[in-house]
């Protein structure tokens, strides 16, 4: 895409009429010498105090005209900023998922514990640790996520989905002694500030199956902001 740059031919032309301006003063100053060298000295008189209104004229014209210039190269400086701000958020590409894979069961524990999803299938952009499972927002934007899980039915299972200490998601199950394998999961859009944090945690008494990729942490950006 070609970023044009708004002010450009307004500038040019300003710049173009300050020069001309400046050729007249030139020529004005050079003519009133001439002028006045065959003149009396009454008539020169007269004549200096025209050229003197002129002058000020001048000078009053060439003044708004910087003025405008000034106000141009501001207005001009705020766009290329605003079109470098905007380009820098869109080269933002942050896509992950990761599994957790343990080889069996993970949990239950006694308290509640952010659930480490070990094996990094695709981080795009880094903002995925695998040894903490956290989630870090690199710009503020609009973000989707999703988690999913296998689990046997010997324990409950209870995932919630965290942005920082603030519940945005949840998926369960029971316990049962008759249906001995459940999978489930949940899916959210969340607004994130840089540096929000996103992470997995696993009630106490709860567990998961960590095993073939079932359980899985995903995530990206939708939209900078």
């Amino acid at each position: 895409m070609v970023w044009s740059e708004p002010g450009r031919e307004q500038k040019t032309k300003l710049k173009s009429d300050l020069k001309m301006n400046l050729v007249v003063v030139l020529v004005m100053f050079l003519f009133c010498g001439l002028t006045l060298a065959e003149e009396s000295p009454a008539d020169t008189e007269t004549t200096l105090s025209g050229y003197h209104h002129y002058v000020l004229g001048l000078q009053g014209q060439l003044g708004a005209i910087n003025k405008k210039l000034g106000a141009l190269e501001n207005r001009l400086k705020e766009t290329e900023n605003h079109i470098e701000d905007q380009k820098r958020k869109e080269g933002y590409r942050v896509v992950f998922s990761a599994s957790a894979d343990g080889g069996g069961r993970i949990g239950p524990f006694k308290t509640d514990t952010t659930l480490v999803y070990n094996k990094v299938i695709t981080n795009i952009g880094s903002a995925y640790n695998q040894h903490t499972g956290i989630f870090t927002a690199p710009v503020r934007g609009v973000y989707y996520f999703s988690f999913f899980y296998h689990a046997g039915g010997e324990y409950i299972v209870f995932l919630s989905l965290m942005k920082n200490n603030e519940l945005v998601g949840t998926t369960s199950d029971h316990s049962s002694s008759f249906d001995t394998a459940d999978n489930g999961g949940n899916a959210v859009f969340v607004q994130l500030q840089q540096g929000d944090h996103v992470f997995v945690r696993m009630r106490s008494n709860s567990h998961i199956w960590a095993t073939h990729r079932f359980t899985t942490f995903n995530g990206f950006l939708v939209s900078p902001s």
